[in-house]
């Protein structure tokens, strides 16, 4: 309880409540209890800044009451094509107003979004459609050959393109009210895509948020109050979807840009006076590749927080972009299932490099070893647990995550500091971290191994200046193999994501094994290729 009222106080101290205004206080309660937080906070924002700029993309600004009234009227539109309540509606969009319009349009229509990762091959998309039951689909036309996989049951509109593709969301909220729309009795939530782990993306549902999951994310992490915030995280990951809805109980800005460059994204700190910028570390890694002669270009000194997470930002280029950009950075670990675990302030991140730093308020991080058996030694290493107060509930398919004493497992192994500051040593298993994207080498190798020429295959992860770590595939060829990498990498594109080909492609006489036949990775060589 005590717990509890301390998170309540933090939220009044950042400005995400007002508790000298219970009337205010009284009704988002009662709105996200019903609605979600997300369309729960809009309709707030509108009622008290109805003018502020809600969200820039390329097709200019619209305000929190025009967003407001659009959601409204999208939500009319949905309801007519009379699905029962808490039916699942997927979006395949980019970052742009269509996505934000989807997620509070369906929350007021009491149905369920599944957000889906627009990297998702064809044959992935047609599987998590049909395993998650997605009833009607909102995409953008550069999508369509995804969608054209699907059954033509299936009901689809356009959130951005070319009207040809279909039917545009913009003629649906033009054809129907804004006036709002009776509130829903229970939220109907939304499932985050996982970044798969055997080749299929798991979908990880939140139906009941708790209104402290805002300052789970805000307690180490400065963000603007009614000011603007550059989005280069997709939304539609737990990074980018988390850190915008903080901004919306701050009634903040988003600046959204539908593909990363960036020195756009410099051009859009300095048009809009961005005081946050979100990302994941390779983002960081290209901005300070632009050089300093583009830099210089743009005035950045309004920045004052930079939200990193997706993937490991190692210590050099923390270091590299505070050096030009100022003490900026707030590193946060976290995953789809467990949110925000802990932050490392910049200052945390000087002191001691690499660190992923504390946890925030509300949340706690132990360790325990194989045994199960929790340690609380300094510097010795152990299996990451999290427990949150906005717990995991389950995969969509069933399954849960190992729970010790009410804490999840991360699949991550770690340490302590003298300081309590923490420190990921790496996963559990194999898992691949790839500019942001998990990867898991098994359905690499499994394809791979489809191949008439490809008598085994191993995929590891090696690590990459861009991406934090990158595939290397190792690939025992047949004797009539043309030993070609790029026919390897495209073979391997046609069929799974983009972040799941193997930018490395080497061709070896065996495997390195043990005694039982395991391949033994760690003697799979990481160093430079020829």
């Amino acid at each position: 309880m005590i717990e509890q009222l301390h998170a309540v106080l933090r939220m009044h101290q950042i400005g995400i409540v007002n508790l000298l205004r219970p009337d205010r206080l009284l009704r988002a309660a009662v709105n996200n209890a019903r609605l979600g937080p997300q369309a729960a906070l809009i309709r707030k924002a509108a009622a008290e800044h109805p003018d502020a700029p809600a969200v820039t993309d390329d097709r200019g600004t619209l305000t929190y009451r025009e967003l407001d009234e659009q959601s409204n009227a999208l939500a009319h539109a949905l309801q007519e094509l009379g699905l029962p309540a808490r039916s699942v509606v997927g979006v395949l969009a980019r970052d742009h107003r269509g996505l934000l319009l989807a997620i509070s349009g369906t929350a007021r229509a009491s149905l369920r979004l599944a957000l889906m990762n627009t990297g998702l091959a064809r044959q992935q998309f047609a599987e998590v459609v049909a395993r998650e039951k997605i009833r009607v689909v909102l995409y953008d036309s550069e999508f369509a050959d995804l969608i054209d996989g699907l059954p033509d049951d299936i009901p689809r509109y356009l959130t951005w393109g070319a009207a040809s593709a279909g039917t545009p969301i913009d003629e649906l909220i033009a054809a129907h009210p804004v006036t709002p729309l009776p509130l829903p009795e229970r939220p109907a939530g939304f499932i985050i895509l996982t970044s798969g782990t055997t080749g299929l993306p798991k979908g990880a549902p939140r139906t009941k948020v708790s209104p402290l999951a805002s300052v789970l994310i805000a307690d180490r992490i400065p963000f603007p109050r009614q000011g603007a915030a550059v989005f280069a995280s997709p939304l539609f990951h737990s990074t980018g979807f988390g850190a915008w809805t903080v901004g919306l109980s701050l009634a903040n800005h988003a600046v959204l840009l539908r593909r990363f460059d960036a020195e756009r994204i410099l051009e859009a700190i300095a048009e809009h006076r961005a005081e946050m910028l979100v990302a994941v570390p390779t983002m960081l890694t290209r901005i300070l590749a632009l050089g300093p002669e583009i830099i210089g270009k743009y005035d950045t000194s309004s920045l004052r927080t930079v939200f990193v997470a997706g993937s490991a930002l190692a210590p050099e280029l923390t270091n590299r972009f505070q050096d030009v950009f100022g003490e900026v950075i707030y590193n946060v670990y976290g995953s789809t299932e467990v949110a925000v675990a802990s932050v490392a302030q910049p200052a945390e991140a000087r002191r001691a490099p690499g660190t992923v730093g504390k946890p925030p308020v509300t949340v706690h991080v132990a360790l325990y070893d194989a045994n199960d058996r929790r340690i609380t030694e300094a510097g010795v290493h152990g299996r990451v647990f999290v427990r949150t107060g906005i717990p995991f509930e389950g995969y969509t398919d069933g399954q849960q995550k190992q729970i010790i004493d009410g804490y999840m497992a991360t699949g991550d192994q770690g340490h302590f500091d003298d300081e309590g500051l923490l420190f990921i040593d790496g996963r559990d298993d194999d898992m691949v971290i790839s500019g942001g994207e998990n990867v898991y080498p098994v359905a690499v190798e499994n394809l791979l191994a489809e191949r008439d020429d490809v008598v085994e295959a191993a995929v590891i992860g090696v690590d990459d200046p861009e991406f934090g770590k990158r595939l290397r595939a190792f690939i025992v060829p047949t004797d009539s193999s043309a030993r070609d990498p790029q026919v390897i990498k495209d073979y391997v594109k046609a069929s799974l994501a983009r972040y799941q080909v193997p930018r490395d492609v080497v061709f070896v006489d065996a495997l390195p094994r043990n005694a039982t036949g395991k391949v033994l990775r760690r003697e799979l060589p990481t160093g430079p290729t020829d």
